[in-house]
């Protein structure tokens, strides 16, 4: 796919270190074979998938001037955390520097780690599919990946769960979006 006039995943391959960059093509193939499974625009969903870490590997500098740049506001909670800046300004660089205006897309990059009440469907394929893809191998990672295939739901669940546990554990900061998705799935499945 190529976004003014250069290949997306070219253009992402050269912001990227290696090995984040094949996560990101991971995460785009998991998030394609979500959207198939779910009838959700494929082509979406790869570029969700290939472009959700796509500042993942800029300096503190360089993200927070994107995220001025494009207006995206971020809480005193998001400023304190630093592993949540390239969440926000991956949506920054979606918009002011590749001029893609689908507000799901940009939407969905912004919330990929940490979630929020109300997703739609290609919000939760990215996701999800960030924590399947095939280069994860945490403990339960295929009981995900089977849920991911029979209830999105349920796998947003487990995934919330499991980050509001792991930062629990660690004595950090939970992000309120997390916990409202969380409490969202455990309301609608419980």
């Amino acid at each position: 796919m190529k976004i003014m006039g250069q290949n997306i995943e070219e253009m992402v391959r050269q912001k990227l270190e290696p090995k984040r960059f094949n996560h990101s093509k991971n995460v785009a193939k998991s998030a394609v074979q979500l959207a198939n499974y779910y009838g959700v625009d494929e082509q979406k969903a790869y570029v969700c998938g290939i472009l959700h870490d796509v500042m993942k590997n800029a300096s503190d500098d360089e993200q927070l001037k994107i995220i001025e740049i494009s207006g995206e506001k971020m809480t005193p909670l998001e400023k304190a955390n630093k592993k949540l800046w390239h969440a926000i300004s991956g949506a920054g660089y979606i918009k002011t520097v590749l001029k893609i205006t689908d507000t799901e897309i940009i939407s969905a990059v912004r919330c990929h780690t940490t979630a929020k009440a109300n997703m739609t469907m290609l919000e939760k394929i990215l996701y999800i599919a960030d924590y399947i893809s095939e280069d994860r191998d945490f403990d339960g990672v295929e009981d995900m990946r089977k849920k991911a295939f029979s209830n999105i739901d349920e796998a947003v669940f487990e995934g919330t769960q499991f980050s509001i546990m792991e930062l629990a554990k660690r004595h950090m900061p939970i992000h309120p979006n997390t916990v409202e998705a969380y409490n969202e799935m455990c309301a609608k499945l419980i």
